[in-house]
């Protein structure tokens, strides 16, 4: 009985001492294992910030950016010295001469091409009937398009005109060049207080100018007509080509001589 006592407590201190050599070898190895370092699969994401936030040094190619060149300015006002007339010289507001706004206003701006005066009332209606009585020959009628008013300025020695949409900056930069500026429009939707109730149904006249508070024209429908102003939106929503079924259906247009 004391020898098998004696070999099971031999057996049992072996298994002890085998436990605490294994419990041992493992604190060790735990002991020994590197902390791991996030590789490029789990680092944090970096956070990249919009377009606009990427210095030059950043930028993904070493080619420049694209620029846009800054717009040329124009003069913040313009009033170009010309020769003025009315439509009718001696306020005689026939029927001839209540359509003869297109004769004039090409006048004016033909005199200012040719360096010229309008030296009298006189002169001025003689010119004015000339010009309608070709007209007539030719039978371009009382109201005339733009492109029609081309053909009347060839007539008379000029050779480079032509026709361009109608907005506030072609105008201005036209005018900016030295250039007036012939507009047709439809007469009723102007604010010009000269005219005779109900005004004109077609009309036409210069622009020589602009400044902060709106276009400088010279409008032939009166007499008081020189340098006179009507507002950016007034005149660039009146301009109107001659369509002689409804006049605010023609195109927005306006000529210019080179």
């Amino acid at each position: 009985m004391t020898k098998k006592l004696l070999i099971l407590i031999f057996f049992a201190l072996i298994v002890i001492l085998l436990f605490r050599v294994e419990n041992n070898h493992a604190n060790q190895t735990r002991s020994l294992t590197p902390i791991a370092t996030p590789t490029e699969s789990t680092k944090t994401p970096e956070l990249i910030g919009p377009p606009d936030s990427i210095s030059p040094s950043e930028s993904p190619s070493n080619t420049p950016l694209p620029t846009t060149p800054p717009t040329v300015g124009l003069p913040a006002k313009i009033s170009i010295e010309m020769p003025f007339t009315t439509q009718a010289p001696h306020t005689n507001w026939d029927a001839l001469h209540e359509d003869a706004c297109e004769e004039a206003s090409l006048i004016m701006v033909m005199h200012y091409i040719n360096n010229t005066k309008i030296t009298s009332k006189e002169s001025a209606e003689e010119e004015i009937l000339q010009m309608v009585k070709w007209e007539t020959e030719n039978e371009l009628g009382y109201s005339i398009t733009l492109q029609q008013l081309i053909e009347v300025a060839k007539h008379y020695g000029i050779k480079t005109a032509r026709i361009g949409t109608a907005n506030k900056e072609k105008i201005q930069k036209e005018l900016s060049d030295g250039k007036p500026v012939i507009v047709p429009a439809a007469g009723r939707e102007l604010d010009n207080p000269n005219f005779k109730t109900p005004g004109p149904l077609y009309h036409m006249l210069v622009i020589k100018g602009y400044d902060k508070n709106g276009w400088i024209t010279n409008d032939p429908g009166t007499r008081k007509g020189e340098g006179f102003r009507y507002t950016y939106d007034n005149l660039l929503n009146a301009i109107h080509n001659w369509d002689a079924n409804d006049i605010n259906n023609g195109a927005k247009e306006y000529m210019v001589i080179d």
